[in-house]
């Protein structure tokens, strides 16, 4: 393990990418649990209030990203360790505005909420673009031995990524990035039923093609998302419990 260590992480560069990939995922973990104690009111675990004013955990991860990120810019090419640092600054930092994504998106407080899913999915699609960086694979690139300019697969990339991210394919567009022959897959097949391109194509032009999409969204994505809902439920803790930050959000409004 030492020697994968040293020649696929320290000796390629990546050990600041691995030390934002670490403390991403353990803060994030580690925020959930916190939060959780919170909300079940355990021990000396308590919301930070000055004085009726909430502050949301994202406003800290603000600062430390500000922190990591300029450190990061001064230490780049001093010191890799020194940049590993910056990195795992700013990896907690990410967890932590992350995390309240869906207060960023909705622009008031639905961690409790069914919306505050949006959260744990917003981590979950940075831990795994961050992982397949750590890895080695590069976005918009197709090293098959093709001919063709490069440039020019990069903007074919770009336009199948569009198609497949207006069809509803989220998961698929983000990976396809790194793996293009995902993006092909994508492209053709239908788009799911709620998603803009089903709503412009087939809602009205094809409704056989929309039929079929929702047979299909029933049949096998439904599972799919249910089972992603019960991963987050255990992971994060469940939306639809009484929130006392949801009381205190009201107070404030």
């Amino acid at each position: 393990m030492g020697n994968w260590f040293e020649q696929n992480i320290i000796a390629t560069g990546r050990l600041p990418l691995f030390c934002y990939f670490v403390t991403l995922i353990v803060a994030f973990i580690a925020t959930r649990i916190n939060v959780r104690l919170i909300r079940a009111k355990i021990g000396w675990f308590r919301d930070v209030n000055v004085g009726e004013m909430h502050i949301h955990h994202v406003v800290f991860g603000v600062v430390l990203m500000l922190v990591g990120g300029v450190s990061g810019l001064i230490v780049s090419s001093a010191s890799q360790i020194g940049y590993a640092a910056a990195a795992s600054v700013f990896g907690i930092g990410s967890a932590l505005v992350l995390d309240e994504f869906a207060l960023i998106l909705h622009l008031h407080d639905v961690y409790w909420e069914e919306e505050g899913r949006t959260s744990v999915d917003a981590v979950f699609i940075a831990v795994a673009v961050t992982g397949l960086l750590l890895i080695g694979l590069r976005p918009l690139t197709w090293d098959y031995g093709t001919p063709i300019n490069p440039a020019l697969l990069i903007v074919a990339n770009l336009a199948l990524a569009v198609v497949t991210l207006l069809k509803g394919k989220i998961w698929t567009g983000m990976a396809g990035l790194f793996i293009p022959p995902m993006l092909v897959v994508g492209t053709v097949r239908l788009a799911r039923p709620g998603s803009p391109w089903a709503r412009w194509r087939y809602a009205k032009g094809s409704p056989r093609k929309m039929a079929t999409a929702l047979r299909r969204e029933e049949r096998w994505r439904r599972p799919v998302i249910r089972g992603k809902i019960a991963f987050q439920e255990f992971l994060s803790g469940r939306h639809d419990l009484p929130s006392t930050r949801r009381s205190i959000s009201r107070k404030q409004r």
